[in-house]
Order: structure tokens, then sequence, then C-alpha cells
């Protein structure tokens, strides 16, 4: 096997923590690629495969996150990363899973500027030293050390609670969808902790309500009304039970009269038995790896 093809699951691994799109996370290391066969061919000496491609990966991953930072204070309504998601019994994609990181995390490191971000994910997830993350940001290490330091207290600020296991995970996501189906607000409130946050994102294409709903009372209703609306208007609905970034979600598809096809990926963020977040992927864009698998 080529000896980039060693290292290409670990440099998608580090591009999509710092894109959150697999779809950009797989341009990011093809760049990457074309990289290393340039330099190897002008006969460089390159000693620590691993780091100079993480170095290089990361470069990209810089460039890009600045080019969408524009696109991205544009983007319609709310915003979430685009879902890895594998079915239950697959053994092979469980342990796979297990290595993805959160949407939790994943939601509030795009709340981080493009220098915190990549200093952050590299040095915490990745013990890149900071000495190496300064190249990648073209500055000092004392600043990279800086931009993540500042990157992690607003993430230790902005990160929805989640430290259940996948077992709780499952559990209270059964009981939320079960009352939610079945319309029943005072149980539904009750698999809801009080700060929880509902955010959907339909990118423009499909109605997800542009801003985050606040609040146990405020979010028990709004799902109770979308299950009674799914059940009704979608034929053939089904909620089919997935790992959603390595935690517990499910798969909704259906059909409604107009022919439209219904495709979500719900997950949640699950600590002290109550959900604190509850994340509700319905843009197409983003849900073209689930349509292919």
């Amino acid at each position: 096997m080529d000896e980039f093809e060693t290292e290409r699951p670990h440099l998608l691994a580090v591009a999509y923590r710092m894109l959150g799109s697999r779809a950009e996370a797989e341009d990011a290391v093809q760049e990457a690629w074309l990289r290393y066969h340039r330099s190897r061919d002008a006969g460089d000496d390159i000693r620590d495969l691993r780091g100079w491609l993480t170095t290089i990966t990361g470069r990209i991953c810089l460039d890009v996150l600045r080019s969408a930072r524009v696109r991205r204070e544009a983007y319609p309504g709310q915003w979430l990363p685009e879902p890895v998601v594998s079915r239950l019994d697959d053994p092979a994609e469980r342990v796979t899973q297990r290595q993805e990181v959160s949407l939790a995390l994943l939601v509030v490191l795009e709340k981080l500027s493009p220098e915190q971000r990549v200093a952050v994910v590299l040095h915490d997830a990745f013990a890149v030293p900071f000495e190496e993350i300064a190249t990648v940001l073209n500055t000092t290490p004392a600043a990279a050390r800086q931009h993540a330091s500042r990157g992690r207290r607003a993430v230790a600020d902005g990160q929805a609670r989640h430290t259940a296991g996948l077992a709780e995970q499952r559990k209270v996501l059964e009981a939320f969808l079960t009352a939610a189906a079945n319309g029943d607000i005072q149980a539904l409130a009750a698999v809801l902790a009080p700060d929880v946050v509902a955010v959907g994102d339909g990118g423009g294409v499909v109605s997800a309500g542009r801003n985050a709903i606040l609040g146990r009372d405020k979010v028990a209703r709004f799902w109770a009304g979308i299950f009674n609306r799914l059940m009704r208007e979608a034929s053939s609905a089904a909620v089919e039970p997935v790992l959603v970034n390595g935690d517990a979600g499910v798969l909704l598809t259906g059909r409604y009269p107009d022919g439209r096809d219904l495709l979500a990926v719900l997950s949640v963020a699950v600590a002290d038995g109550r959900i604190t977040a509850v994340y509700n992927q319905l843009n197409p864009a983003k849900l073209g790896s689930v349509v292919d698998r």
C-alpha cells in the first residue's frame, strides 16, 4: 500500500474535526496528496511523514476555514456539521464510529476563529507540538499556544454537556422519541434538561427554523408538534436507530404527499440522564453520504 494511503484515515480525522464536513475533509486530504506527490517528485526528504502530512493538511484546512468564514456567516438559519452515520448492526463501523468526534463538540468548534480551531484540534486531539502548529499558523509558538488556550476556554463555555455512554444515550433518546410520537409534552419535558437547546439545519432548502430553540418547555412543544406533523403527513414514515458520530441517533425517512422525500438525521447530547441538546440535520447537501450508504 502507498505510504500516503496508510495515513489517509488519520488525515481525514484531522480535516473533519477542523472543517465539520466529510466532503470538505476529503477535498483537503486530496490536496494534501497532491502536495505530497509534488514534494516527493521534487526529491524532498520527508523524515516524519505523518507529522509532515498533518502540518500540510492543517494549512489547507486553515485556508478553507478562512475562505468559508464569510460564507458560513451568511448561512441561512442554523449551521450543523455534516453527520457521519452508520448502522448499529455493523461491528466494523461501530469501531470506526467510536473514534469520531461528537456533534456537540463540532458545533462549538464552529464558533472559534480559524486559528483557534486549528490550534485546538492539532494540539488537543492529535498532540501536535506548538512549535509545529506555529508553522501552520505562520506565527510564534507562544501565539499558537494562546490561540489554543482561548479556543479551549470557548469550548468549555459553549459545549453542550455530553457525558453519557452509548447505552444511556439510546435509553434516553428512545424515551424522547416515544413521548414525541405520542404527543406527550409532560413526558418529553421529563427527559430534557432545563437549559436544553434544539438546533435544526435545513440549509435554506428544507424548513428547519432560523433560530435555535432554548429551554425545556419550548423544545418539548416543538418536537411534539414536529412528530405530530411527521406522522400525519409523511407516508411510510420510519425511524431507524443509527450511530451519529459515534453517538445515539436516528434516521428519519418517508415521503410527503407532494412527492418530497423526508430525510433527516437526529442526534442528541446527554448528561445526567437528560438531553442537553437536540441536533436535527435536514440539509440535503449534507446528507449525501446517508443516501449513498
